[in-house]
């Protein structure tokens, strides 16, 4: 019961900056933790980040930390990914996801997912 749509995705050059949205419908978003992949072409999906529901915690993959941020305004329904710095390998199709059960953490599986956001770094 949960929709997720991702938006602001686009071409930067290295170094750059862009600031994904994910907003979320479904009676749980408030208790829901959420988080964010990216799929380069021709490789597999792999884990970004992620949110606990309160936002108290927050979790990167190394390749990210300390140039991504996870954020969430419960009030606006919207997970955001503020990405600083990005580098040519930051290039990926990215999804913001959400699992089916309310208020876990760590998030053992994610069940629903957005349609993807463009991310196109040049060197």
């Amino acid at each position: 019961q949960v929709q997720l749509v991702e938006s602001g995705g686009g071409l930067v050059q290295a170094g750059g900056s862009l600031r994904l949205s994910c907003t979320a419908s479904g009676r749980t978003f408030s208790s829901t933790p959420m988080g964010w992949f990216r799929q380069a072409q021709g490789k597999e999906r792999e884990f970004v980040a992620a949110i606990r529901w309160d936002g108290v915690s927050t979790d990167y993959a190394d390749p990210v930390k300390g140039r991504f941020t996870i954020s969430r305004d419960i009030a606006k329904a919207t997970v955001y990914l503020q990405m600083n710095a990005l580098k040519p390998e930051d290039t990926a199709d990215y999804y913001c996801a959400a699992p089916d059960r309310m208020g876990a953490w760590p998030v053992r599986k994610w069940n629903y997912w957005g349609q993807g956001t463009q991310v196109i770094v040049s060197s």
